[in-house]
């Protein structure tokens, strides 16, 4: 930001939200103030809840239900955006300020392909009119966004698309008009590093040859610091710490930022050790419990057909193509690589949720594929999925207390007395109060979202996790949390964890071994701290050099 410019864009001052309810008006943001200048990154951080996500939708006009603006004004170039009406607001919105919501998949429509849909914010907001034009800015912003073959994915639609190709989508949308404000709500929580940095890279490249402005609000610390100038840190509502960003998270002030620090994990950070009492109870074999893997994968390959739209043949691809590993009992085998890499797919194949082209999966030293149906039921209570789409594994017709009780009805653990007691307790243990129980997912924050299917993933107390991107969406105390619960029960249970992530910050806190896929090939293998201290391939290297904030000296552990 130049030193010059003393004008703010987007000024803020004594905002206050409520929201209505059956039991009255309940205030959740309380006079907060601040400014975004011309050309600027500021970065909103706090833990879900705080009230990040609904100060950025009041912005934009889009608090969700009976969410209000009580007090205050939000200003935009001297406007007063707080006493438009809703068409002013739509005049403003994708032109003046765009936005990238967090959560892809209940943000695109399914039934619309993606390039359908890019398109249709290309002719909203009146950039290009004739159809070559349209299509030709519709390529254009999916290709900055980081989709290199954009023309071929144009036609696909948004299941067709991994989490990270969605949200990709979803910035090519919100940046189409190069609006002066682009408000991004955790914009590359879904994204591996290297295409975080082409996504962040590309909005850096706006804010100095445009002057475009970005409100950044994410719960990665080393992400703020390292791409915004300012930090502003919010809790309950509040604004508690402002500041230079290095500053903040250098030398933090407030006891809430410095417990942000402090949890943040970093590729200096340690693994979490487990806090066990009695770890040589577990044993119940005189058998060494190396002998035979929990979980083992040998030369598993999945095609798929995919069709480029209208009546053309369908063309074959190969989502994973030969991968071998396995997982001893009681360890956490990470499998990282960019989106797209094959990662999810060996993640559903393991579970049963996709058939393999070629090759095994064990469990216990059983092909799963000669297993019965009634054998395959009986798997899936010893091995629970946490998926990445919160949203989209979430009954929104179910209340929260019964989708955490799903799986024990489904496999008729106890009766309503006790079931009723795990939820409590599942609450407990990811951080969720107890009023949680009644609310539906529409109601809870993403993070919130994630904590709650978590908590239904080990409502069966499973043998197997497979957590496919689980702490991606959480702030970095919840996070924290969840990782020293996972630790703690696997310790406790010595459950095997299968990891699939594109957080390699995470990965040092949370694996022993890690598994590294690219374009659905493995292409090496190891203990974290071989991979971490002396990476083999420069694949790996090049994921190691993407993580943001490396330089910062994040984390306590």
């Amino acid at each position: 930001m130049s030193g010059t410019l003393t004008t703010p864009l987007i000024s803020v001052r004594d905002l206050r939200i409520a929201f209505e309810s059956q039991s009255g008006q309940r205030e959740v943001i309380h006079g907060i103030d601040f400014d975004i200048f011309p050309g600027e990154t500021l970065a909103i951080v706090g833990e879900s809840g705080s009230g990040k996500s609904t100060t950025a939708s009041a912005i934009i006009g889009l608090l969700p239900g009976t969410g209000h603006v009580t007090s205050g004004s939000i200003t935009l170039d001297g406007r007063d955006l707080t006493n438009l009406t809703s068409r002013q607001m739509e005049r403003v919105r994708g032109r003046d300020i765009g936005y990238v919501p967090q959560d892809p998949m209940s943000n695109l429509n399914p039934v619309w392909s993606i390039g359908f849909q890019v398109k249709e914010t290309v002719r909203a907001n009146g950039i290009a009119s004739s159809k070559s034009d349209v299509e030709a800015r519709a390529v254009e912003v999916l290709k900055q966004a980081g989709l290199s073959d954009a023309e071929k994915r144009m036609n696909q639609y948004p299941h067709q698309f991994s989490g990270g190709m969605r949200q990709r989508a979803l910035i090519s949308i919100g940046l189409a008009a190069d609006p002066q404000l682009l408000i991004a709500d955790e914009p590359t929580s879904a994204l591996d590093v290297t295409v975080q940095r082409v996504i962040l890279d590309y909005m850096a490249k706006l804010t100095s040859e445009k002057g475009t402005s970005v409100l950044l609000i994410t719960h990665d610390l080393g992400l703020a610091a390292e791409r915004a100038e300012r930090i502003i840190v919010m809790k309950d509502g509040e604004i508690v710490e402002a500041g230079p960003s290095r500053k903040i998270l250098e030398n933090p002030i407030h006891p809430y930022t410095r417990r942000l620090v402090a949890s943040a994990p970093s590729i200096a950070s340690q693994r979490i050790q487990a806090v066990v009492e009695d770890r040589d109870e577990i044993q119940t074999s005189d058998e060494p419990a190396e002998a035979i893997p929990t979980l083992r994968v040998r030369d598993l390959t999945k095609d798929y057909s995919i069709r480029q739209g209208g009546f053309r043949r369908a063309e074959p691809f190969r989502a994973v193509d030969s991968v071998s590993f396995d997982i001893q009992r009681g360890k956490t085998l990470a499998v990282v690589g960019e989106s797209g890499s094959g990662k999810s797919t060996i993640a559903k194949m393991v579970l049963q949720l996709e058939t393999p082209t070629s090759g095994t999966i064990e469990i216990d030293g059983k092909d799963t594929a000669t297993l019965s149906k009634r054998e395959t039921f009986r798997l899936r209570s010893r091995m629970q999925p946490v998926f990445q789409d919160p949203y989209g594994s979430i009954d929104p017709m179910r209340n929260i207390g019964n989708t955490i009780a799903e799986p024990l009805n489904i496999h008729r653990v106890g009766d309503r007395k006790s079931r009723r007691e795990r939820v409590s307790e599942l609450l407990d243990q990811v951080a969720l109060p107890q009023e949680v129980a009644t609310r539906y997912a529409n109601e809870l924050s993403g993070g919130q979202r994630q904590r709650v299917a978590i908590a239904r993933a080990l409502a069966l107390k499973p043998d197997i996790v497979v957590l496919d991107e689980a702490v991606s969406a959480l702030d970095v105390l919840v996070q924290d949390q969840i990782l020293k619960l996972l630790a703690d029960l696997q310790g406790e249970l010595d459950l095997t964890y299968l990891f699939i992530t594109h957080d390699l910050a995470v990965v040092r806190v949370a694996a022993d071994d890690v598994v590294v896929m690219e374009r659905g090939r493995l292409v090496e293998q190891g203990t974290v701290d071989e991979i971490f201290s002396n990476p083999a391939e420069a694949y790996t290297q090049r994921l190691l050099d993407a993580i943001p904030g490396a330089s910062i000296p994040l984390g306590g552990r």
